[in-house]
């Protein structure tokens, strides 16, 4: 289990705007993503170290962005402004959380212009959705290699998290203690008892700390 990525869903301006903003913020080129057809949503990557990465997310006016759970998390998010949506643990087996939440994962791909896939397997958003501190879980699938973090070489490092929740809480959620996928980023926890979710994300960049 390890942190893998944080969400962003696009502000009132859109993907291209939002995305050149965050990466304007970095010091850094985001790199083009795609679309995920079963979600109904298109995304663009900053690829960070330590095999992490921000996905900047927009919806698509596509029937899967009302019917799928991250296609309705993404629209709900930028309705209300755009901003940090969630983060995602990334994990070896899946089957633990299924039996737990008593659903099964679903599928996730987006293809390269190459002709490529990537490909996954991930449960959780609905769990977001209704309390946006906890994080959503993913099994990566298919060549390791086509991981996001290593579509561009990068120097920046995700730092740090501040998100308005309990550790207790997301411990409970994940089955093991929160500290195993945070072990490289710090978290400060904030308002356990306020509206939950991701407050800001803090990045150690070449031109030092940022803040978003």
């Amino acid at each position: 289990m390890r942190m893998d990525h944080v969400s962003y869903a696009c502000e009132s301006d859109g993907l291209a705007a939002t995305t050149e903003r965050i990466a304007t913020a970095l010091g850094v080129d985001a790199v083009r993503g795609g679309i995920h057809p079963r979600f109904g949503t298109r995304n663009m990557i900053i690829p960070l170290t330590d095999h992490h990465y921000v996905e900047i997310v927009e919806c698509l006016n596509h029937p899967a962005s009302d019917k799928a759970p991250f296609g309705q998390a993404v629209k709900a998010r930028s309705a209300a402004g755009g901003g940090w949506m969630g983060w995602c643990v990334a994990v070896e087996d899946l089957t633990p959380f299924e039996d737990r939440l008593g659903r099964s994962a679903v599928p996730g791909n987006r293809k390269f212009p190459d002709g490529q896939e990537l490909i996954w397997q991930q449960i959780g958003i609905k769990g977001l959705i209704a309390d946006p501190q906890v994080p959503y879980m993913l099994k990566w699938e298919g060549d390791p290699a086509l991981h996001p973090s290593l579509a561009r070489p990068s120097s920046v490092r995700l730092a740090s998290l501040t998100i308005a929740g309990s550790a207790e809480r997301v411990t409970e959620w994940l089955g093991e203690p929160v500290e195993r996928p945070l072990d490289d980023v710090s978290v400060e926890w904030i308002a356990p008892r306020g509206t939950p979710g991701i407050m800001s994300v803090t990045f150690e960049t070449a031109n030092g700390q940022v803040t978003i």
